[in-house]
Order: structure tokens, then sequence, then C-alpha cells
């Protein structure tokens, strides 16, 4: 049918401007150039975006084998190295080699994106290491993040990579670093109370991305409010 919103021509598309100043922003860049100029031809974006939910999902399957073995921390590291590669190497492969895809990128990295953190998070939430109540907040509030970026990417033109010095990456070298920690120290006294070391961390991090969250969201609104007040 001529009036199906599917069959429609694309309109004009003007892919947004990134924003990236997380603390390893122009090193890893740089590292992610050289290692797309070395790749073998066969292997294309897609296969690194499948690499990075495929080793979030593996990441996933890791926490929740936790629960019979704390050693398998270790195995969530490697993954989280697994997802980095995959995740942040696909949208520099399709440039290096001029084969941009920008909305397609755009839409399917970032729906990628949000099914590897619920595998992670919830393979987290079934490991024992933490309440679960605790990680599906923090699953909350990170798909709360990101469909904040969603829309004010759409609004204003402008994806913003990174919040501050932290990004993706900072987020997932923190992560490793928890994993690490949790099997020296998976309980800590806190007020004279025992404590499961990932609550105290999964709790601080859910409310710092909820508040990240939050002000972005007013930051926003404000700016759209300003530039249309008129």
């Amino acid at each position: 049918m001529a009036d199906d919103p599917a069959r429609a021509e694309p309109a004009a598309y003007r892919e947004a401007r990134r924003e990236h100043t997380s603390l390893t922003a122009t090193a890893e860049k740089k590292l992610l150039v050289w290692m797309a100029e070395r790749l073998p031809p066969w292997v294309n974006a897609d296969h690194l975006t499948a690499l990075g939910l495929a080793a979030f999902a593996l990441g996933g399957l890791a926490y929740w084998s936790c629960r019979r073995d704390p050693q398998f921390l270790h195995a969530v590291n490697a993954c989280l190295v697994l997802n980095w590669l995959g995740d942040s190497l696909d949208g520099t492969v399709a440039r290096v080699r001029n084969k941009l895809r920008p909305r397609y990128g755009f839409y399917v990295d970032h729906m990628v994106d949000a099914l590897a953190a619920l595998f992670l998070l919830l393979g987290l939430a079934y490991s024992t290491l933490v309440t679960p109540a605790v990680a599906i907040a923090l699953l909350v509030a990170y798909f709360f993040l990101t469909i904040n970026m969603g829309y004010a990417t759409h609004a204003l033109g402008v994806f913003k990579i990174s919040f501050g010095a932290v990004g993706g990456t900072e987020m997932r070298i923190m992560l490793a670093l928890v994993n690490l920690a949790v099997l020296r120290w998976p309980r800590v006294t806190l007020a004279g109370r025992e404590w499961l070391l990932f609550d105290v961390v999964g709790l601080a991090a859910t409310v710092a991305v909820a508040f990240t969250a939050l002000r972005s969201t007013a930051q926003v609104g404000k700016r759209l409010y300003d530039l249309e007040r008129l």
C-alpha cells in the first residue's frame, strides 16, 4: 500500500554529533582505529555487535554460575573484555572501511546494549552475590538513563556517549574491579552491620546512575524549553 509507513521513502537523515569526554576516550579511539585497520576483511561490524551481545549473555551465565563457585567472576571479567571489544569496535570498523549505516547502526547498537545489560544484570541477580532487588534496581536505573539518552539524541541531534569522565569503558573497568574485590571480600561491615559488598556497590551505583539520568533529563528539558520558548 502506498500509505504504509513501513514502505515510505526514508526522510533525509543527519547523523547526531557525538560527544565523548570520558577519561579513556582519546587513547581508546586511537587503539580502536589501530585494531580496526588490522582486522581481517571477513570480520564486519555486525559480527562485532553480535560478539558484544554474546559476551554479556555469557557474562550473565557466569554470574549465575557463581552460585556454585565465586571463581566464575574471572569468567565475567573475561566477558567484559569481549563485550568492550565488540561494542566499541563495531562502529569504528564501519567508519574505517567507510561502510556507515548510521540509522541502522544507532538503532541496533542501542537495542543490543539494552539486551546485553538485561542478560548481565539478571545473571547477577541470581548469583547469590547480591540481593536480587539491588540488581533489578540498577537495571531499571540504567534503562532510564539509556531512554533519556535516546530521546535527547533525537531532540537535540547530539549523542552523549559519556557523562563527565565516565563512559562505557570506565563502567566496565569499575565492574571488573568490583568483581575482583568481591572474590576477596564478599561481605563488609558498615555501621556495625554486615553487608554483601555487591549490595553496597550496587546501591551506590543505582543512586549515581539515577541521579545522572534525572540531572540529564532536567538539563535537556531546560535546553529544549529555552530553544522553543519563543
